[in-house]
């Protein structure tokens, strides 16, 4: 019984770590892999300064190439994102509301 309890561990460890991830960050397209790593680091750079869950804004045309748009909901904030041409989060701005 111990024996088959601890691959099952390990396969639901392994079912929960790969539903948490984007699968757009697998793609064989590089602009692909950037532009989910972008959305997960800016999201993530949002949660981090708000201490509150933060949603990528999809309803909002963004021109600018490197730059998000992200929602923390439960403050009613908006913040743009800049990246790097890697799609690393570097720097963040409050947008106002109006």
């Amino acid at each position: 019984m111990t024996l088959l309890s601890r691959p099952a561990v390990f396969g639901c460890m392994a079912a929960l770590a790969l539903t948490a991830c984007d699968v757009a960050e697998f793609d064989k397209d590089p602009e692909v892999r950037r532009e989910a790593r972008a959305a997960r680091t800016c999201i993530s750079a949002v949660k981090n300064q708000t201490k509150s869950d933060a949603t990528l804004n999809t309803t909002l045309p963004v021109i600018e190439v490197n730059q998000y748009i992200v929602d923390a909901p439960a403050l009613q904030e908006r913040w743009m994102c800049v990246t790097d041409d890697e799609g690393n989060a570097q720097q963040l701005v409050k947008m106002d509301a109006s």
